[in-house]
């Protein structure tokens, strides 16, 4: 049997893990499975600890929380230079659950466990993200989703002066908020080398179909395909946006005169006006920001 490490969140899913960790870890052992765990302390932490387990020669690392905390294990892989060697698993507790989502593995921890007894594997791509930070350049990965402009201003609302009231609210009031506020940004977007400038609400580069807590945000994406599906927001009105906005549930937005959908590996955006960049839901810093795919990157257990 594979060396098993959990890696564990207990503050995603507004808190909820650490009392479903309780549960979790009594399941784990009832199925016979050998693994060691660590719990987290602090944002970054799951980096770390994912890195330090490959290194050790662990063979399978699950990640117990959200979207976030997934993304910290797989940053943490790569650190370790391991994706050849290591598998992810995924005991999702998140609120959001995006991620899984678009594989259709289960959101009920208890599935996700037997899952992990004779578990199946998938080679997926990942996302790469390069961004402005204090002034220099800085990279991460990501599983799902990144994104700049409106998407990224809710993430900043929500979990800047929101996020005390728990996932949904925060999440809510941060769209109430954003909605307000923003402003469509001037851009120059490269696509696979071809440049265009337009006025933009928002571009989501997406891996994975869904984002924001069950939106369908990309229906046609693939994570294993080798492209990002890029959706491109076009200058929408405040109105036109809040009418559309269910759309997004359904993934008929996506037929929205002022919607794109194109494939691609690279892409390059810079803004006229500051721009805010996300990955997983993570608010990492400013645009210009440049995507690329990392094919074939990641084996998760299915």
């Amino acid at each position: 049997m594979a060396r098993m490490k959990v890696i564990v969140n207990p503050i995603a899913g507004a808190g909820k893990t650490a009392k479903k960790w309780r549960h979790i870890i009594g399941l784990l052992r009832s199925l016979g499975l050998d693994f060691e765990y660590d719990l987290t302390e602090a944002p970054g932490h799951a980096t770390e600890l994912a890195e330090s387990a490959a290194k050790n020669g662990c063979e399978l690392v699950v990640s117990v929380g959200g979207d976030g905390t997934i993304n910290e294990v797989v940053n943490g892989l790569y650190n370790a230079n391991s994706f050849g060697d290591v598998a992810l698993g995924i005991i999702s507790t998140g609120t959001g659950a995006d991620y899984i989502r678009t594989f259709g593995l289960p959101r009920s921890y208890g599935e996700a466990c037997r899952r992990l007894v004779k578990p199946g594997r998938r080679t997926v791509d990942l996302g790469v993200v390069e961004y402005a930070n204090g002034g220099h350049m800085e990279k991460r990965l990501f599983v799902n989703f990144a994104g700049l402009g409106f998407d990224a201003e809710i993430v900043r609302a929500t979990t800047q002066e929101f996020k005390a009231l728990g996932d949904m609210a925060s999440y809510l009031m941060g769209l109430v908020t954003t909605l307000a506020l923003y402003r469509n940004k001037e851009v120059s977007i490269t696509i696979d080398g071809e440049v265009e400038k337009r006025r933009i609400c928002t571009v989501l580069m997406s891996n994975g179909k869904y984002g924001g807590g069950g939106m369908l945000t990309a229906p046609d994406a693939d994570p294993a395909d080798g492209l990002f599906d890029v959706v491109i927001i076009g200058d929408l009105t405040k109105p036109d946006l809040l009418r559309s906005l269910p759309r997004i549930y359904k993934g008929t937005h996506v037929t929205h005169p002022k919607v794109s959908v194109k494939r691609a590996r690279e892409i390059e955006i810079h803004p006229a006006q500051q721009m805010a960049v996300q990955a997983d839901g993570e608010l990492l810093g400013e645009a210009p920001a440049r995507f690329s795919i990392l094919p074939a990157a990641l084996t998760i257990v299915v």
